[in-house]
């Protein structure tokens, strides 16, 4: 896309609606596409901003298409798509991102021109000129861009939370951070951040945890290079919590990518033998960073590239006191941080997950030293991926027990516990530690 220094701020919003147009026409991966579009801005501010207008218009599609519905006389053809995407990102500017209006006005207006829409910048101005006067027309709370069989499923597991769910999965999460203790006392740390002018609260639930209260540039954060410090939510802190293994104990993180649980663990007993395990060697890479960034380059931890499922390919035989199985999932539970989640997921994709999930509980648990632990989680709030998987895993499993988990892990739900979107400031999360006999 050509520069247009005469209004820096179009080339943000081009960048923006294109990759909106992306993800909302073509259903494409918004992870995947900012890591392509993000590295053509050279200042963080503006890949800043070209992320929050996207999430923006993802969390809340509804608010900004009622307003085209409502204004224009027709809708747009397929191949007007670009400008749809370009729209729906000026309106999210207006409200609720509630940037100067001015100044978004007019760089979307010019953002019309650099994507070769000149002949339809009047039209981009007329509708955000009527939206700055009007306001969004009112859209009913009890809608959702979630598809009808996943807001079915929704209300059915969760009838009492069904709306605060919704209303929860669409607002901005906070900024969490989880201090590294292998170099950090966490109230040390957070007399960093306040000597540079960063405010945050710590968690008494929470060891490591601390909340920011506006979230911040990764660079902007004291020791963050050096790995003092890592963003990670509140609800996937809390696991290394419920697998607690003990000092030394031979760990196997099965699904590890990116690595942040992995490194936890360590940061809180680096004399851990941990096996991390991830079935795509690229996001294995990002396991290997995650751990080198955290101080754990020095071959302390194992990392395979398997299936973990397939037991021939990695395991050596010899037992573990501690899995975590972190399972592939609907990601129902964070959709406020991957908003193009409901776009993207299908109805058959429940039962697939379903059967990877239960085909990975059975073969790991092969690996489970007598009195071990494994540590079943989620990023789900759907009970077909969690406590029903749960059940029918001890129902199959003869020498398979459940440990109690406390209140601190959410609602009780007999074979584990379940946290809900926004409860305590974190994500919906699901865990169960499992205790083999013997």
């Amino acid at each position: 896309m050509p520069a247009d220094d005469g209004h820096p701020g179009a080339r943000v919003r081009a960048i923006a609606a294109r990759t909106l147009d992306a993800v909302l026409h073509r259903g494409r991966s918004l992870k995947a596409e900012l890591a392509t579009a993000l590295p053509a801005l050279a200042d963080s501010r503006d890949r800043a901003l070209v992320e929050a207008i996207c999430f923006a218009v993802l969390r809340q599609p509804l608010r900004m298409e009622a307003a085209l519905n409502e204004w224009m006389p027709r809708p747009l053809p397929p191949r007007d798509s670009e400008l749809r995407a370009l729209l729906l990102a000026g309106l999210a500017q207006l409200d609720p991102m509630q940037l100067p209006a001015h100044a978004a006005l007019d760089a979307t207006v010019q953002a019309a021109r650099l994507l070769g829409r000149a002949h339809q910048a009047g039209l981009v101005n007329a509708l955000l000129r009527r939206a700055q006067r009007d306001g969004l027309p009112a859209v009913d709370p009890r809608h959702s861009h979630w598809p009808s069989w996943l807001r079915g499923m929704l209300r059915k597991d969760w009838p009492e939370r069904y709306d605060e769910i919704l209303a929860q999965s669409a607002v901005e999460p906070p900024m969490w951070l989880r201090v590294n203790r292998a170099q950090n006392a966490r109230d040390n740390y957070m007399q960093r951040l306040a000597e540079a002018g960063i405010a945050a609260s710590a968690s008494d639930g929470l060891a490591d945890a601390l909340r920011l209260d506006e979230p911040r540039a990764v660079a902007a954060l004291p020791g963050f290079a050096d790995g003092a410090v890592s963003v990670q939510d509140a609800s996937a802190q809390r696991v290394a919590d419920a697998l607690a293994p003990a000092p030394g104990a031979r760990v196997l993180d099965a699904c590890a990518a990116p690595g942040g649980k992995s490194a936890h663990l360590l940061e809180r007993d680096g004399s851990l033998r941990l096996t991390a395990l991830d079935v795509d060697a690229a996001r294995l890479q990002r396991v290997r960073a995650t751990l080198a960034r955290a101080g754990f380059d020095d071959g302390r931890a194992q990392l395979q590239a398997a299936d973990a499922a397939d037991l021939d390919a990695w395991w050596d035989g010899a037992p573990f006191d501690a899995v975590l199985l972190d399972a592939p999932c609907s990601a129902t539970g964070i959709v406020r941080r991957q908003p193009d989640v409901v776009l993207h997921r299908r109805e058959s994709d429940i039962a697939a997950l379903s059967l990877v999930q239960a085909r990975l509980l059975d073969a790991l648990w092969r690996t489970l030293a007598p009195g071990g632990v494994l540590v079943y989680a989620t990023c789900s709030i759907l009970k077909a991926e969690n406590e029903d998987q749960v059940r029918a895993f001890l129902a199959r499993t003869d020498d398979a027990r459940i440990d109690p988990l406390g209140p601190a892990f959410g609602h009780d739900r007999e074979v584990g516990r379940q946290r809900l979107p926004g409860e305590d400031g974190g994500d919906g999360f699901f865990y169960a530690r499992l205790r083999r006999a013997g």
